[in-house]
């Protein structure tokens, strides 16, 4: 061999071995690389513990148990029994007070919830154009919402509307005798529905944070065109917070099928008058709690996943021909 090709065999060789060596920390750096991200991921799920703890010892496994015991016969005393759809069976078929029962729970739901969000829009858009007190009044209409659901709350509306309270003793001065609203079973669930209503400051907080994002410039331009007050609302104000309409009524309708304590409360826990109060969470209660049909209260409560599932399955769905979010096409 030549000293020509020795020279290239000696240098080629020198270079491998540089590009080697240059390589060496790269190839050493990767593993430090994958020990540290494998310790993040560690450390991450371990944040993660106590959540995921709470969400299946406090969620999954408990609807999981209430699924299966809706299918049996059980009273707390004595092992389950497997019926299948027994409970179901009897719910839509011969379970009078159930079917009452929900049918003023849609009334309520259906009637109260929608009055709520207009209340709440009104005096959002009145507080909007107010800027003078207008802290004072946010706090005032917000107030009720903290403590609406409170125990005390639901035996001072008792006694407003309760036979020589208040609103009573109100009307029978002005000629109206209605002789109580609790007592009366034609008023007593408009009395539930009016303390809804009477909890829509959470609902107005939102609506005003949404009108707050709203652009003048869309009604300078919208006045400038010649449209009036009801236009600039249809055309302008409408469209824009139909996002937050959404979220309101969502969260309406789901909190109004939950409703429990004022109604507990005002009846004395009886569902009355002639159960018009007797709404599915108060009936569930009484046949798990005073019955002891637990099995037969899980299938009650399944049943009314089923139908607030339903009613949110259904919004989604149609938000698209009415719920418009910025930068959207159609």
């Amino acid at each position: 061999m030549s000293t020509t090709a020795t020279r290239v065999i000696v240098t080629g060789e020198k270079r491998r071995r540089a590009l080697a060596n240059k390589r060496r920390p790269e190839n050493l750096s990767r593993p430090t690389q994958r020990s540290r991200a494998r310790k993040e991921t560690l450390a991450g799920y371990g944040f993660l513990i106590p959540w995921l703890v709470g969400f299946f010892g406090l969620t999954i496994i408990p609807m999981g148990y209430s699924l299966y015991l809706s299918f049996t016969r059980y009273n707390i005393f004595t092992p389950p029994r497997w019926i299948g759809f027994d409970n179901y069976v009897r719910l839509f078929t011969n379970d009078p007070q159930f079917i009452q029962s929900a049918q003023i729970t849609l009334v309520y739901v259906f009637v109260g919830t929608p009055i709520t969000l207009i209340a709440a829009l009104l005096v959002a858009m009145l507080l909007n154009y107010r800027d003078k007190g207008a802290g004072f009044f946010r706090s005032a209409f917000y107030a009720p919402s903290l403590i609406g659901g409170s125990v005390s709350v639901a035996i001072v509306w008792r006694a407003m509307f309760g036979s020589e309270g208040p609103v009573d003793s109100s009307l029978s001065a002005i000629g109206i005798d209605l002789g109580g609203w609790i007592g009366n079973p034609s008023l007593v669930l408009p009395a539930m529905i009016i303390l809804s209503i009477w909890q829509f400051g959470a609902t107005m907080v939102i609506f005003l944070a949404g009108l707050k994002q709203v652009p003048k410039e869309l009604y300078e331009a919208a006045e400038m065109d010649g449209a009036g007050p009801w236009y600039r609302f249809r055309a302008v104000t409408l469209p824009m917070l139909s996002p937050v309409i959404f979220f309101n009524l969502l969260l309406g309708l789901i909190g109004a099928f939950q409703v429990f304590a004022s109604a507990y409360i005002i009846s004395n826990g009886s569902g009355g008058p002639a159960g018009m109060t007797n709404f599915i969470t108060i009936y569930l209660y009484k046949r798990g709690f005073s019955d002891g049909q637990m099995g037969y209260a899980a299938a009650i409560a399944w049943v009314l996943l089923i139908v607030v599932a339903i009613i949110a399955f259904i919004l989604f769905r149609t938000q698209r021909s009415w719920v418009h979010y910025a930068g959207d096409n159609r």
